[in-house]
């Protein structure tokens, strides 16, 4: 996998501790949407005794109770989830160098 470097200039060495602690708390906010989002797919999964990838393959809005809305709430969590687990993923792999 090719790396990318991305050069930012600051005026203040102090200035590199604020972006710093900005990725780590938008990190941290990642963190707690996915343990949101986690929640919400449980509540799902216990409710229909079925993981949420079995579920995206193998069910559709008839196989569940509240129909069209409760699938689309379903898969719409999934796509959330999915989404958000990437985006940390990226951020978890960022290197930095402060000179």
């Amino acid at each position: 996998m090719m790396s990318i470097q991305m050069v930012i200039e600051l005026q203040e060495r102090q200035s590199a501790r604020t972006v710093l602690t900005a990725i780590q708390a938008y990190q941290a906010q990642l963190q707690t949407s996915i343990a949101r989002t986690q929640r919400r797919l449980s509540h799902f999964e216990q409710k229909y005794g079925v993981a949420t990838a079995d579920f995206l393959g193998k069910m559709t809005a008839e196989d569940l109770e509240g129909g069209d809305i409760e699938y689309v709430e379903w898969a719409g969590e999934a796509k959330i989830m999915a989404g958000l687990q990437s985006e940390l993923a990226g951020l978890e792999n960022v290197r930095y160098h402060v000179h």
